[in-house]
């Protein structure tokens, strides 16, 4: 079983090739956030759940990305351009994993001129198969999100309505979360907020008490070992920067 310097270390090498998730990432707004913490006696696993808008993207999405000593069932050779490419990707990334879910059907919710605004009009949404009424624009308010392009909706202000609201829907299913990992991992630790370091300020996984305590909680299964003293900061207001390039 790995040790906690070691698993640190891990955690470490994927900050610096930024495939550690980023809350002030340019391209994407967040919305809402999950970590769980998975052990076995040979393996160890921290699934980030992360719901945001990418307005590249299109359409906003559920992203899961898997840290752990031994990954399972890893997106397909097909995925990818090439054979080459399938083992560039592997050979760089040997212990994280994205995947991605869309809990939100495409409709006419959004904008078909405009894929980051709401659709002036909008009635209704699916969302995980259930047809919602979308929200008026006084209820924004109650949850500390300004319009900014008032009497329009952003998309991205649209998501963090159902953060608050729809939480389990818009982060991942069971299922879902455990898409990257060995079934023999048991889950030990499921986290709604923890202090996130601040990767483009240079702050490391071991330089983060979180994650000097996730990782020990990880070595030995004990999620005693996690007592934070820093302050959450995962909420979508922590991280102005998020979405804005």
């Amino acid at each position: 079983m790995a040790t906690q310097f070691e698993i640190l270390r891990i955690l470490d090498k994927c900050c610096l090739a930024y495939t550690f998730p980023m809350f002030d990432n340019g391209y994407i707004y967040p919305a809402a956030s999950r970590l769980s913490a998975y052990h076995s006696p040979d393996n160890w696993a921290l699934v980030f759940e992360l719901f945001g808008f990418s307005p590249r993207a299109g359409l906003p999405d559920t992203t899961i990305i898997t840290f752990a000593d031994s990954l399972s069932d890893r997106n397909p050779e097909n995925s990818y351009v090439s054979a080459d490419a399938y083992k560039n990707y592997i050979a760089h990334n040997p212990h994280n994993e994205d995947r991605r879910f869309w809990p939100l059907a495409e409709g006419a919710w959004m904008d078909a001129d405009d894929c980051e605004l709401m659709s002036a009009n909008v009635a209704d949404f699916v969302l995980r198969g259930r047809t919602l009424k979308a929200p008026e624009a006084s209820e924004y308010n109650n949850h500390g999100i300004e319009l900014s392009e008032r009497p329009r909706i952003m998309v991205f202000e649209f998501c963090r309505w159902l953060g608050a609201n729809f939480r389990e829907d818009t982060l991942a299913t069971a299922s879902e979360r455990r898409v990257s990992l060995d079934p023999s991992l048991q889950e030990i630790l499921v986290l709604d907020d923890w202090n996130h370091p601040d990767l483009a300020g240079g702050v490391l996984a071991s330089h983060s008490e979180t994650f000097q305590q996730l990782a020990r909680v990880l070595a030995t299964g004990d999620a005693d070992f996690y007592r934070p003293t820093t302050p959450h900061n995962t909420h979508w207001r922590n991280w102005p920067e998020g979405g804005t390039l």
